[in-house]
C-alpha cells in the first residue's frame, strides 16, 4: 500500500496540475476574445474592400459549374513558342533562371520592354530606370497608385472601371471621383464608342487636389477604344491643373480594325507625367503567369519602384525570362501579319460578332467593342422571362447572372460591380460576357441562351 506521504505528494501533483489546466484554459478563452475583439479588426484603409465579385462568383461558378463566360481568360492554348520558351528556360543548363533575378525586372524582359516601347512611344525609353516588371498588371496598379497618392488626394475614376481602382485609391488615403461613360443612344446597334464621357462634367472634377486620372483603353468591360479627340481632352485637362495619368493599357493590341489604339505617353507632354500600364497575361494570352510592368519617366517611376521592393521585392524570374523571348521573337516580325499581337485580334474578331447576333437573337442588345475581349449586353427586354424573387441581391444584374447562372447553366458578370456606389443603377440593365473562348464553347452558348428562350416563350 502506498504510505500517506506518497498519497499526498500525488494528490498535491494533481492539484496543481489541475490548477494549470484551468489557468491554461482561461488564458485560451482570454486570448480568443482579445483576437476577435475591435482591435484585430480589417484596417479602415480596407473599408469598403472587402468583398470581391470574382471571389464570389468564382465560387458560384464551382458550386453550379455553368458555361463560364464571366472571367476574362483564353480557354485555348497560348502560343506554343512563349509556353516552349518556358519549359526550355526551367529545365536549361543555365541554374540561375530559376533563381532570384533583378528586383525592378529581369534584364532580359525590361530590355524587350524598353525596345518594344521606345519604337511604339517614339523615344528612347531606359530599361534600368523607366520600366519596371510587376507580379501582374494588378501590382503595376498597385505600386502606381500606392507610390503616388496620398491622403487628401483625389483620383478621377471613369465608370466602369476595373474594380480594384476604387479600393486602391482609398487604401493610399486618397479620395476617388467618379464619371460615367454613357451611351449616347439606347436602341439600334451601338458600338462602345456610342459610350462617352461629358466633357462639362469631367472639367469640373478636376481641382488643385487632383492627383491622377485612371484612363483605361480599350476598355473593361465596355471594348471602348478611346479616340484622339477624346484624348486630347483628357490630357489637356492633366496639363492644365498639372495632374498624372495612369493609363492602363493592358488590352493594347486587342483592337479591331479600323480602330487604333492611341498610347496616352505619345500625346504631345503627356509623356511626362504619364505612367502607362501592360500585362504579359493579355498580350501572349497567359493570364495564370501574373507577370506586368509599368513604363513611364525616371522621377515618377522612382515611387513605384520604392513601393514594389517594399511589396513583392522581385517578381518569377522563369517566366519573366520566358516573356522577354516571346517578345524578342514578336518583334522581329512587329510588321508582319504574322505577330500574334495582330492574329489574335483578326482570330477574336469573328467571335466577337457570333456573340453579338447570338445575344441579339434571344433579345438582349450588346454593345460592339471596338478593342479588348469583353461584351456589355443590356437584357432588360426578357425581364419577363426571369424570376428572380429568389435572389436577393441589391441591384438587378447580381440577381439576374445569379439566376443564369444557377437556372440556366451560362455565367456572366454583373456590371454594377464596375460602378461607384452612387452610380450602379446605371448597370443594373447589363450582363458582361467574354468570347475570348473556343469556338464550340461559345456554340454551346448560344445553345443554350436559344432553348432557354424558346422555353420561355
Amino acid at each position: 500500500m502506498l504510505s500517506r506521504v506518497t498519497k499526498l505528494k500525488d494528490f498535491t501533483r494533481l492539484v496543481c496540475s489541475t490548477g494549470n489546466l484551468l489557468n491554461h484554459s482561461r488564458n485560451i478563452s482570454t486570448s480568443s476574445v482579445i483576437m476577435s475583439g475591435e482591435k484585430f479588426s480589417l484596417p479602415d484603409r480596407f473599408g469598403g474592400g472587402e468583398k470581391s465579385v470574382w471571389v464570389e462568383y468564382i465560387q458560384l461558378a464551382l458550386d453550379y459549374k455553368p458555361l463560364n463566360l464571366g472571367q476574362g481568360f483564353p480557354d485555348f492554348a497560348a502560343p506554343d513558342y512563349v509556353c516552349k520558351a518556358l519549359s526550355e528556360v526551367a529545365i536549361g543548363p543555365d541554374v540561375l533562371l530559376n533563381q532570384y533575378t533583378r528586383g525592378f525586372g529581369h534584364p532580359r524582359l525590361v530590355n524587350a520592354l524598353s525596345k518594344l516601347y521606345s519604337k511604339l512611344v517614339g523615344r528612347n525609353i531606359n530599361a534600368n530606370t523607366e520600366v519596371l516588371v510587376t507580379a501582374g498588371a494588378y501590382e503595376a496598379l498597385f505600386s502606381t497608385i500606392l507610390g503616388h497618392v496620398d491622403k487628401g488626394d483625389e483620383v478621377i475614376i471613369i465608370e466602369p472601371f476595373f474594380d480594384c481602382y476604387d479600393p486602391m485609391v482609398r487604401m493610399a488615403g486618397g479620395t476617388p471621383r467618379f464619371i460615367p461613360l454613357r451611351p449616347s443612344k439606347k436602341d439600334g446597334v451601338i458600338s462602345s464608342s456610342d459610350w462617352v464621357l461629358d466633357e462639362k462634367e469631367l472639367t469640373a472634377l478636376f481641382n488643385e487636389k487632383t492627383k491622377a486620372i485612371i484612363v483605361n483603353t480599350p476598355h473593361n468591360p465596355l471594348g471602348k477604344v478611346f479616340n484622339i479627340k477624346e484624348l486630347e481632352m483628357i490630357a489637356n485637362l492633366c496639363k492644365k491643373f498639372n495632374v498624372m495619368c495612369i493609363s492602363d493599357e493592358v488590352y493594347e493590341w486587342l483592337v479591331y480594325k479600323p480602330h487604333k489604339h492611341i498610347r496616352m505617353a505619345t500625346l504631345p507632354g503627356m509623356w511626362e507625367r504619364t505612367i502607362t500600364i501592360g500585362s504579359a497575361g493579355k498580350t501572349f494570352s497567359v493570364t495564370g503567369w501574373k507577370t506586368g510592368w509599368a513604363y513611364g519617366p525616371e522621377n515618377l517611376m522612382k515611387n513605384l519602384q520604392v513601393v514594389h521592393q517594399n511589396c513583392v521585392y522581385t517578381c518569377n524570374t522563369t517566366i519573366q525570362e520566358a516573356v522577354g523571348r516571346g517578345f524578342e521573337l514578336e518583334l522581329n516580325r512587329l510588321d508582319s501579319p504574322e505577330c500574334y499581337f495582330y492574329s489574335l485580334p483578326a482570330e477574336l474578331e469573328s467571335k466577337r460578332d457570333f456573340m453579338a447576333k447570338f445575344l441579339t437573337d434571344v433579345g438582349m442588345n450588346p454593345t460592339i467593342p471596338e478593342g479588348g475581349y469583353f461584351m456589355v449586353a443590356d437584357w432588360s427586354k426578357l425581364a419577363n422571362k426571369v424570376d428572380l424573387s429568389k435572389e436577393t441581391d441589391k441591384y438587378k444584374d447580381y440577381r439576374f447572372t445569379k439566376y443564369m447562372t444557377k437556372n440556366v447553366g451560362l455565367q456572366g458578370i454583373p456590371p454594377s460591380a464596375f460602378y461607384s456606389e452612387g452610380n450602379k443603377n446605371l448597370a443594373e440593365d447589363y450582363v458582361r460576357y467574354c468570347f475570348i473562348k473556343k469556338d464550340e464553347n461559345l456554340q454551346k452558348a448560344a445553345e443554350i441562351l436559344q432553348n432557354w428562350s424558346k422555353s420561355k416563350l
